[in-house]
């Protein structure tokens, strides 16, 4: 393997070590959460302790920033692995175009790591949405694997919404703490449900996409193959398939 199909190992590599598990730990502080106002709003007691609904919301930004930037991870590989070098071989490629990629990269950075210190909710409308538009011009460009066709199964779609998802949930919890009418709180619930559901598929897509999206670097030659045609064995009975490697 060659530095280009180790970088390509990156993005799964985080996602399965660092940002499943972080999922798991959520969603079961979550879970006990809920569990936890629901006994006390009862006027039950409750086993579960109190520091469940801190851990929750401290570990809830770091899942938010870890999905971001791993979706980010996603994009620079495909954008300048894959995309910039497509649009060099064809004569496309203008100095100006990578310039603003760059910017954008760094303007998304900016603006998720400032909404982390945001406290005025317009600040946090302001930068969420600024975050959330960096990572939609950024999936746009050359070079990143959409499956538009099938939009509905497509690993980058469902890594969109979940991206930004996560950046509406950072930036509506201090309201949530804050309003007596728990609206915020139930949008929090039903979206994050949502985010819970397409985290799922992006497990089953990941996987997927990594069969079937062409590989870089030294993997490329290897599975640059043209079927020729298939045979039947007739002592094992089993297909036997003839490959040609394109030198």
């Amino acid at each position: 393997m060659g530095t280009k199909d180790l970088m390509a190992l990156i993005h799964p590599a985080i996602a399965v070590a660092f940002v499943f598990p972080l999922i798991g730990i959520v969603s079961n502080y979550a879970w006990q959460t809920r569990q936890r106002r629901l006994q006390l709003k009862s006027g039950s007691k409750s086993k579960i302790p109190p520091i469940a609904g801190k851990e929750h919301v401290q570990l809830g930004r770091w899942l938010t920033g870890s999905v971001v930037g791993v979706t980010l991870i996603a994009l620079a590989y495909s954008i300048f692995l894959k995309g910039i070098p497509q649009l060099q071989e064809k004569g496309e490629l203008q100095n100006f175009q990578v310039i603003f990629l760059v910017l954008m990269f760094v303007a998304t950075i900016a603006s998720t790591a400032l909404l982390y210190r945001a406290k005025p909710m317009i600040w946090r409308a302001v930068f969420a949405t600024l975050a959330g538009m960096g990572l939609i011009i950024l999936g746009a460009q050359e070079g990143v694997w959409r499956l538009s066709n099938e939009w509905y199964w497509s690993h980058y779609y469902y890594g969109i919404v979940v991206s930004i998802l996560m950046l509406f949930s950072l930036a509506i919890v201090n309201d949530i703490y804050r309003d007596k009418t728990n609206f915020w709180r139930n949008v929090h619930i039903v979206l994050n449900c949502l985010a819970l559901l397409l985290f799922i598929g992006q497990g089953i897509t990941g996987a997927r996409d990594l069969l079937e999206i062409p590989p870089v670097g030294k993997q490329e030659k290897a599975a640059n193959v043209t079927y020729i045609g298939k045979a039947l064995d007739s002592n094992s009975q089993l297909p036997v398939i003839s490959y040609h490697l394109n030198n």
